[in-house]
């Protein structure tokens, strides 16, 4: 047997229909498991009990699991076992059947005595990133290292892959830049062209390298604003031009965000598209503030408004006064100007003007700040607070919990 100081022959395993036995069903198992699942190995498990999740692999069909204990000729056609019980004698055995019959044979109680290590690994783009240190903490804190730095673009210059000309949709989220999904941050990291929103993170562009180009696509509220229209045609132009484009949005693209009319114009024009969720400031930013959309006991449902269009404008698609009789959440997005009309529609509709009302200024950010009122009095405190865009407004019973808290 090798000595602890002997490094490893780093391989990688191509299991498919090939037999591979795990022993034990236990956390270490539930661990291992999924990777192996995926290599699409003929799986075998053995243990007289499993956890719920291994169980629910096996109920799946993903395993085979034989409800009992490890038996000596249990690994006969094995290209691959795991020891992952809590019985060491039982590890031991079956390592030294898997010795004699030169299958290879990783231990999850002392990979001294083991003749492989389970290396710590991630998957990131096709590309599976594989750390052996003999110290599985170090090994894992690699591994993340590596993975992390290339979803979030950090190492694109040593994993420059090239992309295809086109348009990715990345929702920003709502403006803490550490809240981009990492796919989101990783295309960021690899555009040519970025065409920004004025709610998008700003700390993103400042991580942008010099040869990127940023185009401001800001849409002030009753100031200066880039017209969709010119939006769509320099998604296209620089698309065709052979640069790889992404529209970073605050939020998510498709939550009052124009993605889906910016999708259209591309897609019309033959210019390929992704769409990146992102986290949606109608739930983020109150739960930033200590506020849940909805709560057991509480609420049953939320609704989330635009207040862009004053309810009693021709061009409102909103049925104020069915928001009014309903008994959940209300959260209203671009509404800090309307707030005074939108109030008085929902008090007439029947909502009570006593019902709890917070606005949330900037959330998420530095500069985020919470005031509450009651929907009878909402339209002054806006006004006495000079409560300025971007805010969110939430409406309802849930608004209260956070003083509980």
């Amino acid at each position: 047997m090798p000595d602890a100081t002997t490094p490893p022959y780093p391989v990688g395993l191509l299991l498919q229909d090939r037999r591979v036995v795990v022993l034990g069903g236990g956390t270490v198992a539930q661990r291992r498991l999924p990777a192996l699942i995926a290599t699409g190995a003929d799986l075998h498990l053995i243990a007289p009990e499993t956890t719920p999740a291994v169980q629910a692999m096996a109920d799946a069909g993903e395993l085979t699991w034989h409800p009992r204990r490890y038996a000596a000729g249990d690994l006969a056609g094995a290209w691959y076992v795991l020891a992952a019980t809590d019985d060491p004698a039982a590890n031991a055995a079956a390592s030294a059947e898997a010795e004699a019959n030169r299958v290879f044979c990783s231990r999850s109680d002392d990979a001294s005595a083991a003749t492989a290590w389970t290396p710590a690994t991630g998957r990131q783009d096709g590309t599976t990133v594989a750390v052996l240190s003999g110290d599985p903490r170090r090994s894992a804190a690699l591994r993340d290292a590596v993975v992390n730095g290339l979803r979030d673009g950090s190492l694109a210059a040593a994993h420059h892959r090239g992309r295809t000309p086109g348009v990715a949709l990345v929702g920003g989220g709502p403006g803490d830049p550490d809240l981009i999904t990492v796919r989101g941050r990783r295309l960021l990291a690899e555009a040519d062209v970025v065409i920004a929103d004025r709610l998008a993170p700003r700390e993103l562009l400042e991580q942008l390298p010099p040869h990127v180009e940023v185009i401001d696509a800001s849409k002030i509220p009753y100031g200066r604003f880039m017209a969709q229209e010119a939006i769509n045609d320099a998604l296209i132009q620089h698309a065709r031009a052979g640069k790889f484009v992404v529209r970073l949005k605050g939020g998510d693209p498709y939550v009052f965000g124009r993605g889906m009319e910016e999708l259209i114009a591309c897609t019309e024009a033959g210019v390929p598209v992704t769409v990146v969720p992102g986290i949606s400031s109608s739930i983020s930013v109150p739960a930033a503030a200590g506020i849940p959309v909805t709560h057991r006991g509480v609420t049953h449902e939320f609704s989330v408004i635009s207040g862009h269009v004053a309810p009693e404008d021709p061009r409102s698609l909103v049925d104020w006064d069915a928001a009014a009789r309903m008994r959940g959440t209300l959260v209203l997005l671009m509404a800090v100007e309307r707030i005074g009309a939108i109030s008085a529609a929902l008090v007439a509709g029947g909502r009570s003007p006593e019902t709890p009302v917070a606005v949330v200024q900037e959330g998420t950010t530095a500069a985020q700040r919470r005031v509450d009122a009651t929907l009878g009095t909402v339209a002054a405190v806006v006004e006495a607070e000079q409560i300025r865009p971007p805010a969110v407004i939430v409406i309802g019973a849930v608004v209260a919990l956070a003083h509980r808290a």
